[in-house]
């Protein structure tokens, strides 16, 4: 039994080892400049052990974009209110919730590369990226739709609208903080994650006015 539970340890630290040479080659050189040679060359196994545990290359990005999905969709739910509050509690709360995201982004790079920047993927991989960031979007719909419910936002408020455009914003940020381009005098790839969240749930709630 101990050998068998070993051995099980075993394949699964293999099987995680090979996700994450295959997420660093398809953020760094591309999906489709990637081959499945490539990834087991750099884990120093032969390609019966990936095709042991994938089989095939869409299938392991397939299944690093969902685990991606999964992790993410963790992370927004944080936000998810049970009680009412004030303004400025709507944005302590945001602020924690964007904080925390950030941080997954800077810990995720290859992930996120993959996810917000692309890398020339097939139809396949490009609809599950696709899939991952609406699921994105409606992680936030709910928490705004959760805040109305809670009338600490005016019931009248288009939450697929609000949802779309903070999504938009998030993305953006981690999309230039973490890869760029930036205007030379812009301090943004010097940020932490903490001062970023804290600019931009005040950008969120009161907007270029600040008030």
């Amino acid at each position: 039994m101990a050998r068998e539970e070993a051995n099980s340890k075993k394949s699964e630290e293999r099987r995680n080892e090979l996700l994450g040479i295959a997420l660093e080659r398809f953020a760094k050189y591309g999906y489709h400049n990637t081959k499945i040679s490539d990834i087991v060359q750099q884990a120093g196994v032969a390609q019966g052990t990936f095709y042991w545990h994938f089989k095939s290359k869409e299938a392991i990005a397939l299944e690093i974009i969902d685990n991606g999905k999964r992790e993410i969709a963790k992370v927004i739910e944080q936000g998810y209110r049970s009680h009412s509050g004030t303004v400025q509690d709507m944005v302590t709360a945001s602020e924690s919730l964007l904080a925390s995201l950030f941080r997954f982004a800077s810990q995720n790079r290859y992930l996120m590369e993959l996810l917000l920047v692309g890398t020339g993927t097939d139809d396949n991989i490009r609809y599950k990226v696709h899939e991952t960031r609406i699921e994105m979007e409606k992680a936030f719909q709910r928490n705004i739709e959760r805040a109305m419910e809670l009338n600490m936002l005016p019931q009248g408020i288009d939450s697929y609208i609000r949802a779309s455009l903070l999504v938009s914003l998030i993305e953006g940020i981690i999309a230039r903080w973490l890869f760029g381009p930036t205007v030379p005098e812009s301090p943004l790839t010097s940020k932490t994650a903490e001062q970023l969240a804290a600019e931009t749930a005040r950008f969120e709630f009161f907007g270029l006015l600040g008030i």
